[in-house]
C-alpha cells in the first residue's frame, strides 16, 4: 500500500476504523490526511487523495471517479445521534424562516433538504455557516450540525436547559421512509481500483482489521473518545452502539432510496448504481 493517500474524517464515527492504524497496531505505509467530510470530498475529487470516506451525495454526483470499498460505511438503522437539527420552534412551523447549515457536511445538508421538502413540507431559506450553534441561532430559527460538533452542542442544550428542540435526522429519515441511512462510503479512485487491485484488497483488509481490533477493546476506544471530546462515557458507549459501518443489502436499499429522493429534489442529475470493488457490475 506504499504511497496511498488515505482520508480520515476527524469525527468519532470514524474512530473505530482508524484507531488501530493510528496506534501503529496495523501497518500502513501511506499518508493519513485528516479533515471534515467536505474537505475530504474536495481533496478526493481534485485527485489529491487516493482513498477516503466520501459523503454519500458526492458519490452520486461523481460515480465516474469512484469505486466503493466493500463492507464499509458510516450509517445507522435510525437514530444516529451525531446529525442533529436544532430549532427554536417545531420544524413544521419553519415556513419561510432562515435556517443555517454546517459547511462541514454534504450528505446531511442534502438529507435535511429532502426532509423539508418531502416529509415536513416546508420551504425555508438555507444559509451555510461555520458549525457554532449559538451564532447560527442568533440570526436563524434553526441550525444543522454534524459529528462531534452536534454531539457536544446537544450535551450543552441538555445540561444548560436551553429551550431548543433537537431533531435527529437519522430518526426522522427512518420515520419518513422506514429505511436505514448511509451517510458516507469509502471509495478509491477508479483508476487505482482498475490498475492496482492488490492495493485495494490490502487496504480493504486493513480497514476491516482495524475496526475489528477497535471494537474488540471497547474500553480503550471509549477512553480515547472521551479524551478527544470530553463527552461522558455513557454518551460515548451509546453512540458506538448505534453508529454502523455496514454496506449490507438493507443499508444499500436505504442509500438508493436516499438517491431517489435526491433526484426528485434536483440534488443529483440522475439516479446511480453502486459500483463496489470486487462485485460483478464493477
Amino acid at each position: 500500500m506504499s504511497g496511498l493517500r488515505l482520508g480520515q474524517v476527524e469525527y468519532l464515527n470514524c474512530l473505530p476504523i482508524y484507531n488501530a492504524i493510528e496506534n501503529g497496531l496495523i501497518p500502513f505505509d501511506g499518508e493519513l490526511v485528516k479533515g471534515t467530510p467536505t474537505m475530504l470530498n474536495r481533496l478526493f475529487l481534485n485527485g489529491e487523495l487516493d482513498v477516503t470516506p466520501i459523503s454519500s451525495i458526492e458519490y452520486a454526483r461523481n460515480p465516474e471517479k469512484c469505486t466503493i470499498i466493500p463492507k464499509l460505511s458510516i450509517s445507522s438503522k435510525g437514530r444516529v445521534a451525531s446529525i442533529l437539527f436544532f430549532s427554536k420552534v417545531p420544524i413544521t412551523e419553519l415556513e419561510g424562516k432562515k435556517v443555517y447549515v454546517t459547511t462541514s457536511s454534504a450528505t446531511s445538508v442534502a438529507l435535511l433538504k429532502i426532509l423539508f421538502e418531502h416529509y415536513y413540507h416546508v420551504v425555508v431559506e438555507l444559509c451555510p455557516a461555520r458549525p457554532d450553534l449559538l451564532s447560527m441561532l442568533e440570526d436563524g430559527e434553526g441550525a444543522l450540525l454534524i459529528g462531534d460538533d452536534a454531539m457536544l452542542a446537544h450535551r450543552k442544550v441538555i445540561n444548560e436547559g436551553w429551550k431548543i428542540l433537537v431533531t435527529d435526522l437519522g430518526e426522522a429519515w427512518k420515520e419518513f421512509t422506514g429505511e436505514r441511512m448511509i451517510y458516507a462510503i469509502w471509495v478509491v479512485r477508479k483508476e487505482i481500483a482498475r490498475e492496482q487491485p492488490g492495493k485495494v484488497k490490502d487496504l480493504s483488509r486493513t480497514l476491516q482489521q482495524s475496526r475489528k481490533m477497535s471494537m474488540a477493546e471497547p474500553e480503550l476506544l471509549l477512553k480515547k473518545a472521551h479524551r478527544l471530546t470530553g463527552l461522558s462515557y455513557p454518551v460515548l458507549e451509546d453512540y458506538f452502539k448505534i453508529i454502523r459501518h455496514s454496506l449490507s443489502p438493507g443499508y444499500r436499499r436505504g442509500l438508493l432510496t436516499f438517491y431517489d429522493y435526491a433526484y426528485k429534489s434536483g440534488l443529483i442529475e440522475e439516479r446511480v448504481k453502486l459500483s463496489v470493488w470486487g462485485e460483478k457490475d464493477d
